[in-house]
């Protein structure tokens, strides 16, 4: 019983703190794959140079600053003409969809992993991350609900008071 109240606390923490199953990397990953790809551009070879520019881009869209989810996008949607395999571009696309999804634009990002799962219909990481930007919009769509119905309610009380003024002055 403690478990189950347990658990249903977390997932209502989760849901009012944006809570995702998508991991987060700090700026010291990021810079540490900066110089991967810096030392790889000195004369390694093509696939190593990519395995560290895969890496690199895994740190942008996965960063919490801004500025780095952008510029792991432009990197990966600038890559993905030169995927030579179906798994390559798989990935790509999927890390993708977390970049959109870490910079709010949840439609591109599902439309994304949409991708993702007709190529790979069972892959697991695709998957969750299809359901975790479900349930943001939800959880989005549901707020939405919530202040509107606040802002008509105070707008009703607001005309409410006016229409009680004008009455009494009569």
């Amino acid at each position: 019983m403690e478990a189950k109240i347990g658990k249903f606390m977390e997932s209502v923490g989760n849901f009012f703190s944006g809570g995702d199953q998508i991991p987060w990397c700090d700026s010291n990953i990021v810079t540490g794959c900066e110089h991967e790809v810096a030392e790889a551009e000195k004369g390694s070879s093509d696939e190593l140079k990519s395995e560290c520019i895969m890496r690199l881009s895994w740190a942008l869209v996965h960063s919490k600053r801004p500025e780095d989810v952008q510029r792991g996008i432009a990197m990966l949607e600038a890559s993905l003409g030169g995927s030579n395999s179906p798994l390559q571009m798989r990935e790509k696309i999927y890390l993708l969809a977390v970049g959109y999804y870490r910079s709010g634009d949840y439609a591109r990002s599902r439309q994304l992993v949409e991708r993702c799962l007709e190529i790979a219909p069972d892959w697991r990481q695709a998957l969750t991350l299809k359901q975790t930007i479900e349930d943001k919009i939800t959880k989005d769509g549901v707020i939405g609900i919530g202040i509107a119905a606040t802002a008509v309610t105070a707008v009703g009380i607001l005309a409410g008071g006016i229409v009680a003024a004008l009455s009494r002055k009569k």
